[in-house]
Formats: structure tokens, sequence, C-alpha cells
């Protein structure tokens, strides 16, 4: 004779203390549970509509310059230090460089510099080494100096134009790049004294960054309103170009994991960029933040900081919907849930479609408009003359190649 029973151990299901959460007992048979995926995109749906409610990335305004903020910095070893320079005649054309202390002066004493180099020629850029006591000039050629000495290791150049940025690769530490001003984007290796290659855009490129965890890929902000992340051992093909801006780029700042950027524009915004998309996830913008000339991440890859002409230093969450402060454990698990609801549901079109949508200003939105306008003329009039040509006689160019006008060695 055989009796059916049913046996529960009471650890299964008793709590230990009255703190602990009541554990329920689930079977995940998914015959038992026809609903459970309407029932995750209903989920889905509520978390993409409070991660827009709760969106707001501002969260402070430093002032204290007296004219446009050009430039701003920050230290690798601290995260509670940034400098930044203004149009004030505080750092100036003036073809010096001076060395300062981080610590600031102490009562009743005078700031002054430990040490200071007289050039010959402007300077438009200044980048450090990352390890060793280098730092990079550049102006009308680029310059390897000691911190120690008055005149440079070595001097390098290509060309005859002004460059207008140079920076040292974070990992590679004997590479770095430079901008200048006749479209060229240059190459440079610091244990043979010599440039390695350039490649010239159809446009001017304004400054470039090195991606922190790639050691070949670099990202270029150009005058023609795009971004290029290119490959340094294949400079022919851009990896991947960035599209969303409506004026010229100005400064772009990698995250510290390197999957994403930051970049800041002429367009008064600045906008956050995946790494491998075209397009941006976020754009940030006030109704008083004029032209933005420098943007920078900072190093624990949660707040982006941006300077623009109207004199003020605005700080921002690089997660607009994050919550700042403790977590508990419940939050936490709450949080990663509902991004891996949205991860699953994302190409859905109406979760889609609230993910996307941001509010912009009138004019950049005009913008926008305009130029949607006429890209789709131009895509028009180049398929009519393929279609209206000798077969062969024209061929179609991808927008990663129509950029590249030529890499010289």
């Amino acid at each position: 004779m055989k009796v059916k029973m049913l046996s529960r151990n009471p650890d299964h299901y008793v709590r230990e203390t009255k703190l602990d959460l009541q554990r329920v007992p689930r079977n995940y048979d998914p015959t038992l549970h026809p609903f459970e995926v309407p029932r995750e995109y209903i989920r889905a749906l509520n978390a993409a509509k409070l991660e827009r409610v709760f969106a707001k990335p501002f969260l402070a305004s430093l002032d204290g310059h007296r004219d446009g903020v050009n430039c701003l910095a920050k230290n690798p070893k601290s995260l509670a230090t940034v400098l930044s320079g203004a149009c004030d005649g505080e750092v100036g054309d003036d073809k010096t460089v001076k060395q300062w202390k981080m610590d600031g002066p102490s009562c009743g004493e005078e700031e002054e510099p430990l040490h200071t180099i007289l050039g010959k020629t402007v300077y438009t850029g200044i980048d450090h080494h990352w390890r060793e006591a280098v730092f990079a000039t550049c102006g009308q050629q680029v310059d390897i100096w000691d911190e120690q000495r008055t005149s440079p290791i070595c001097s390098m150049t290509w060309g005859f134009d002004s460059i207008s940025s140079v920076k040292f690769n974070p990992i590679e530490t004997f590479l770095l790049g430079s901008c200048a001003s006749d479209r060229n984007i240059v190459l440079y290796d610091m244990r043979q004294a010599t440039p390695l290659k350039k490649v010239i855009l159809d446009m001017r490129t304004n400054t470039i960054c090195w991606n922190p965890m790639e050691a070949f890929i670099f990202t270029a902000a150009n005058e023609d309103y795009n971004l290029y992340t290119f490959d340094m051992r294949a400079l022919d093909t851009p990896v991947m170009v960035h599209m969303d801006h409506v004026s010229a780029v100005l400064d772009v700042d990698y995250s510290p994991t390197g999957r994403e950027f930051v970049s800041a524009s002429f367009d008064k915004s600045i906008r956050i960029f995946p790494v491998d998309k075209s397009r941006s996830r976020e754009v940030y913008h006030t109704k008083r933040m004029q032209h933005v000339i420098c943007v920078k991440w900072t190093a624990d890859s949660k707040y982006i900081m941006c300077g623009s002409d109207e004199m003020n230093i605005r700080l921002w969450k690089a997660n607009a919907s994050e919550k700042l402060g403790v977590l508990t454990s419940r939050e936490r698990a709450a949080t990663d849930y509902n991004q891996k609801l949205k991860e699953k549901f994302q190409h859905h079109p109406y979760i889609k479609r609230i993910s996307r949508h941001r509010h912009l200003p009138k004019s950049i939105y005009s913008q926008i408009q305009e130029q949607r306008i006429m890209k789709e003329a131009r895509r028009r009039k180049e398929l009519n003359r393929i279609k209206h040509s000798k077969p062969g006689s024209v061929q179609m160019v991808s927008e990663k190649k129509k950029h590249v006008v030529a890499v010289v060695k």
C-alpha cells in the first residue's frame, strides 16, 4: 500500500529572525506561469517611465571665474581636486610654462611658482606624462620637457601649421597625439623623437582623447559636428563615427571604464556616447549654459564637469536617474533587476520611444531637423548620380570613409 504525503522542512520557509524576509516557495516550471512575459513587460515599461521621471542630472554650478572657462584638468591621484583656467588673464599666452604646488599657500604666504620656463613661441596646449616627470607642450611644434630642465628634451613637428592640442597615451605612455590647424591628427613616439603617422580629415580636429582601457583607440572631436573613434593601427577608416551634435565639437573625455565618453560642443550642450554606438545616449543642457568649451569625466565614473562661456563650471551625474548616497541591498537589487528588464525589452517600440525621448532646446531641435533634411538631400543626390551614371563609374562611399582624406606615414 502506497501513501502519498507532503513533507516540508521548516528550514526552507521559517525565518531565522524576525528581521529576515519571509521565504516563499516557488515552482519555476514555465507551464505554471503563462503570463510571466507580459508581467515582465509591464515592469520594464514602468521602469523606463520611472527612469525618465527621476532623470535630474544637474547637481551644482561652481562660480568664481570672471570670464569664460577655457580648460579643466583633474588630478589622477585625488578625486576631490579639479583645476580650471579661464580667459581672464590668469592663464595667458605669455610664452611661459609655470610649475605650481598642489597644496595652497599657508596663511600670510604668497603663491609663487616652483619652476618657470620661458619659451620662444606661444604655447596652445600642455599635457603631463602619466608616470614620469615629463610633460609635453604644443604650439608651432611639439616639445617634450623634463620638469627640472629649462630647455626641451626633444622637439617634433610635421608641417608648419600651429598645433592646438597634445595628449599622452595613458597605457602606452611613450605615445602621444596632437591636432593641428591644417586638419591633421599626428601620432608621435617619444622614444624615437619622431612622428609616426598622420591622418588628414575633411575639417579641423580640435582635440583628441585616448581610451584608458584600449591602448590603440582614441576619439577625435571635429569641427564638422562629429566625433571619430580611430584605431591607430588602421587610420584609413574610423572605427565609429559619432553623430548628434549640431555645431563644432570642442572637447572630449573618456570615462575611467573606457566604455563611454562625453563631448562638449559649441551648440550649448554636452552629450554622452557609448564607444560602440554612433548616437548619444544622453544630452545635458540648461537655459543659462552657453558654448561649452571643456568637459571632464571624474575618476570615480560618477560625475561629469563642464566649463562654458558664461563663467560657470557645472557638475552633472553621469547617469541622469541614478540615486546618490548609500543604497540598501534591496534598492540595489531592484535597480539591477529593472536595468535587466529594460535591456531585455529595449527593442519594443513603446519602451524604446520612452527611453530615447529627450527634451531639447528649440535652437538644437530646429537645427537637427534642418540637418536631417540636408543629409537626406545629399543621399538622394548621390543615389541619383549612381542611378544615371555608367554602371561602376560612381561608387557608393560609406559614412566612415567619407571624411578621411589621406593617411601619411
